[in-house]
């Protein structure tokens, strides 16, 4: 069975471009997005890789580590690294792992755990390495998102979701669609409009099951 939301993020040990990483050691404290791809020098993934570049302060202002995931070799990611940083216009300063051996790829359940890609294996061959975790400080996956090979990843979605499981971690909130920071937040079933109101303020009862507050800062 693939892994669930609340399921332990496996952890491994790699090597990248920032040198050999233990994952769960890595994340520390912080939480992690942990997103895969087929190939190096693939045009949606050069775009993909560039856009989170771009997004690096984003990311650290949210306490959050990005680990970019390929199986091809770290040689091959230092070199791919100078397209991304040109068509990004930012430096591609987080790591890069080296998945040659599959085994994060299966890990993960990005691939069938049978899985052989021989040499000279092609982006069609690892397709289905197009995956997207957010993973909590405590190492639990948090959301998952998997995408096909024509559809370039949006990572302003990405942040978007990143910031509403922050919202709601630990905390007896969910988060409507759409939702970005700012917004009110829906109250959990468990907690009696009473209850909200002493606590949170003014609740706005749009529906006996449907009652938002605004956000706690």
């Amino acid at each position: 069975m693939g892994l669930r939301i609340n399921d332990t993020a496996p952890d491994f040990k790699a090597d990248s471009t920032a040198g050999e990483i233990s994952f769960h050691d890595w994340v520390g404290d912080s939480y992690a997005i942990l997103f895969s791809h087929p190939k190096d020098f693939t045009p949606v993934c050069t775009t993909e890789f560039g856009a989170v570049a771009q997004l690096a302060p984003e990311f650290e202002k949210r306490n959050t580590k990005v680990m970019g995931v390929s199986v091809d070799s770290v040689e091959e990611h230092k070199k791919w690294k100078a397209d991304i940083e040109k068509v990004a216009g930012a430096p591609a300063s987080f790591p890069i792992i080296d998945d040659t051996s599959l085994t994060v790829a299966k890990a993960y359940d990005m691939l069938p755990a049978d899985a052989y890609l021989p040499d000279g294996r092609t982006p069609a061959d690892s397709a289905t390495v197009r995956t997207v975790f957010i993973i909590g400080p405590d190492k639990k996956v948090r959301l998952t998102m998997t995408y096909p090979m024509s559809v370039g990843r949006n990572f302003a979605e990405v942040l978007r979701a990143l910031d509403a499981v922050q919202a709601t971690d630990g905390v007896p909130f969910a988060t409507p669609a759409n939702w970005v920071p700012g917004q009110d937040v829906i109250v959990a079933l468990s907690v009696s409009t009473e209850d909200a109101k002493a606590k949170y303020g003014d609740v706005d009862v749009k529906l006996p099951y449907l009652r938002t507050v605004k956000a706690p800062k």
